[in-house]
């Protein structure tokens, strides 16, 4: 969910590239559950703080070249999407060659406890379906759906034009959907879902929320 006060974020960078540490910590603070969301459905929870903390110290290193030509959150999940490639370019160079990065942590992922709150049945089998499509579209959606950004600023975290935005939401809906069908042993169960993704997709958002305290 987007923080209430997001839209002072500006002015609290700002106070922090003067020198007041008190605003850099509201910052971490108030976006700390949503980039350990981000992380925490696509990697195991022995990398989550590692990458959550990679993000962070990314703004310390970087605050001061931000030219604000997007909003705090677009420049925060820039940072992230970045760490999260770097990690799955690290994976691959440690595994023999034809090894699958999507395959191994939906593997690696399925067999450990969920770090979401779940509530539903329908959330439950929406989160595994997630993990079972590829990173690229998972992102796509959770940036869309769980965090409230425009495709306008996705395009601008991804670096892909918008049009291709759009289309890959379309398309990460259509296989998150077959993914669900696959996965359901429950026809209700797998209808309830489907027929109301958009929704349960949502009911995620404010549920994607850290285990840890903030560094």
């Amino acid at each position: 969910m987007v923080p209430a006060l997001a839209s002072d974020d500006m002015e609290l960078l700002h106070r922090w590239r003067d020198g007041d540490e008190t605003a850099g910590q509201t910052l971490f603070e108030r976006h700390f559950d949503a980039v350990y969301g981000f992380f925490c459905n696509k990697v195991g929870p022995e990398a989550v703080d590692d990458l959550v903390q990679e993000t962070f110290l990314g703004i310390v290193r970087s605050r001061d070249r931000f030219r604000e030509e997007a909003t705090f959150r677009t420049y925060l999940f820039a940072i992230a999407h970045r760490q999260m490639m770097k990690y799955r370019e690290r994976w691959y160079k440690t595994r023999d060659r034809g090894a699958d990065f999507d395959l191994e942590r939906v593997q690696a992922l399925d067999g450990s406890p969920s770090q979401l709150v779940i509530g539903h049945s329908e959330q439950a089998l929406l989160v595994r379906a997630l993990r079972h499509i590829p990173l690229e579209l998972q992102i796509i959606l959770e940036l869309f759906y769980w965090q409230d950004l425009r495709s306008l600023d996705i395009a601008e975290i991804l670096d892909i034009p918008h049009g291709t935005v759009r289309s890959r939401i379309r398309r990460a809906r259509e296989q998150l959907a077959e993914r669900i069908d696959q996965l359901a042993d429950d026809p209700k169960l797998c209808a309830s879902t489907v027929g109301n993704i958009e929704d349960w997709l949502r009911s995620l958002q404010v549920r994607a929320a850290a285990q840890a305290s903030p560094p």
